[in-house]
């Protein structure tokens, strides 16, 4: 009988011992494999890599390697970069417990952890954006939660106070929105009836693009405002907000194809990533006169 007992003790320390057992810490990792059903793509933490928010989790394109978290594998929605990190929504993985849907969090460590903003639980936001430098939030709530009702609203990072946004003259199905990085009366969205800029915070938006033209991503720097659009063919165009003023830039081929989601590196203006509609991922570092390719079917190359 002591004998028995002996060893149910010495198990039951065993198990005792596992279940004390330290988490290993979530890291980054190099990545091969495949990059699909991205989100969002961006320059996070000023010049930390190309973030790319994909259905399974962050994948970075730093100096021509590809790295991923070693956790927090989440489906990252309405996915906005900042000079501290990233503002991003969506769900959790399987094996995570945080509450489905995500609301809106943020990071400032590369994803290895998020922290809570707003309607964690209640709300997956497609539509959000956020200042590069300012961190104020511009997004589409679409479905009733605790504070909001359906449609447009802003906040200031220095508030907690969200306010209700007419967006008045803003058409078509919404493809994307973006607000500069520093002045948050400049929104631009993109939509299927083009591209749209507002000059006073969303109240009033003015469309930049000719009516048979598709509006299909948007992303502003300090000067200027880069558009994604669709007619007969893809278009990317350097809008500058103070006059008005258009210039092309060259894409690559993109065959039956438009640009879904555009980047800037804050640290190199001559340096754009791209992805696209297709599921395809290019890189200039010369504003658009040659480009790399990033994936090789589908695959990170």
């Amino acid at each position: 009988m002591l004998k028995n007992l002996g060893s149910i003790i010495i198990m039951s320390a065993v198990i005792l011992s596992g279940c004390n057992e330290e988490k290993e810490p979530t890291k980054e990792i190099p990545y091969s494999g495949e990059l699909n059903h991205v989100h969002g793509i961006g320059y996070a933490g000023n010049n930390d890599g190309l973030y790319f928010a994909s259905h399974t989790g962050l994948k970075i394109h730093r100096e021509g390697s590809w790295y991923t978290i070693s956790d927090n594998f989440f489906d990252y929605m309405g996915f906005s970069p900042t000079d501290e990190g990233f503002y991003t929504s969506g769900h959790p993985s399987a094996d995570s417990d945080m509450p489905n849907p995500l609301g809106i969090q943020k990071s400032t460590d590369s994803g290895k952890s998020l922290e809570h903003i707003a309607f964690e639980g209640e709300t997956d936001f497609h539509a959000l954006a956020v200042g590069y430098e300012s961190h104020d939030i511009f997004l589409l709530n679409p479905e009733v939660n605790s504070e909001l009702a359906v449609g447009f609203y802003k906040r200031k990072s220095t508030q907690d106070q969200w306010e209700s946004v007419n967006a008045a003259g803003l058409e078509g199905e919404l493809s994307a929105i973006a607000l500069h990085p520093s002045n948050s009366n400049l929104v631009a969205a993109a939509t299927s009836t083009g591209v749209y800029v507002s000059k006073d915070g969303g109240e009033q938006f003015e469309r930049i693009t000719e009516e048979a033209v598709r509006g299909t991503a948007v992303f502003f720097n300090e000067t200027e405002l880069y558009y994604a659009s669709y007619e007969e063919n893809a278009m990317l165009t350097k809008y500058t907000t103070t006059t008005n003023q258009e210039e092309q830039v060259s894409l690559p081929n993109l065959k039956k194809d438009a640009v879904a989601f555009i980047a800037q590196n804050p640290a190199n203006e001559e340096e754009l990533g791209l992805y696209t509609l297709q599921g395809k991922a290019f890189l200039t570092q010369d504003n658009g006169g040659t480009w790399s390719s990033l994936l090789q079917q589908g695959k990170v190359d």
